[in-house]
């Protein structure tokens, strides 16, 4: 059987050190580096050799949301999860900007962690083997106007191009999908999207949804499936008329 290795990303020297004794006491390969650009380093070359990483967000030079923004940028969509300072809102939601999968803030618990990285792994297994019976098939893609959202393998198909999205714009996307027609609030979306109660600044949002725009539309410009409601939020069309985006 194939070892299951991480990568740990954290600067300070007493919690990499924490971190890798715990973790390789449950039977994972663990490889630490402390710094931004070792992260890199290690993960352009040989991205395919860890299933998971552990990133902590504050780093001496680049700090985990550049690393994460580079990773993606370059390719490598290992799973990662973000440590943030004391889960400060911003920080959760500039991580998840930057392509993070999941968020732990400090302090945590080691069964928290452990219960977060165990998530990860399986739902990396789960894509890469396509252990998905035919009825959750059906429910992990969605089809609309010549497109096709795999939730599953975190794709959308349009035409004769494949983005791979991170899944915080796959769950962004199947929240609006699941309120199709409906406007849903800026605020709605941090609650039950990213599990946010604080006052968080929601612009965030809006840098989503101009990113999502990218992938969906057809004219990024002059929108016809996210449509922005003003003075709320956005509402997702999947079929649209002429009359449905004027809002």
């Amino acid at each position: 059987m194939k070892e299951t290795r991480l990568l740990v990303v954290e600067d300070e020297e007493h919690l990499a050190a924490g971190l890798r004794f715990n973790l390789e006491a449950e039977g994972y390969a663990v490889e630490t580096v402390a710094d931004g650009a070792a992260a890199l380093a290690r993960l352009t070359d040989a991205c395919s050799n860890f299933d998971a990483v552990v990133l902590d967000v504050m780093l001496p030079g680049k700090d985990g949301f550049e690393v994460a923004k580079e990773l993606r940028a370059a390719g490598c969509y290992v799973p990662v999860l973000m440590l943030t300072a004391r889960g400060r809102p911003e920080d959760v939601l500039r991580g998840f900007e930057a392509g993070a999968d999941d968020y732990l803030p400090k302090p945590f618990e080691l069964a928290i962690l452990l219960a977060r990285i165990n998530g990860l792994l399986r739902r990396r297994e789960w894509q890469s083997r396509g252990r998905r019976s035919q009825t959750n098939a059906a429910t992990e893609t969605y089809a609309f106007n010549g497109k096709t959202i795999d939730f599953g393998a975190l794709e959308l198909k349009a035409r004769n191009r494949v983005v791979r999205l991170t899944l915080m714009e796959a769950e962004l996307l199947r929240y609006l999908i699941a309120n199709a027609g409906r406007a849903v609030s800026r605020r709605e979306i941090l609650e039950e999207v990213w599990n946010l109660r604080e006052d968080t600044d929601t612009r965030a949002i809006d840098n989503f949804i101009v990113r999502l725009r990218r992938h969906v539309e057809d004219d990024p410009a002059d929108p016809a499936h996210l449509l922005t409601v003003r003075g709320v939020g956005y509402r997702f069309i999947p079929e649209p008329s002429k009359k449905s985006r004027k809002e």
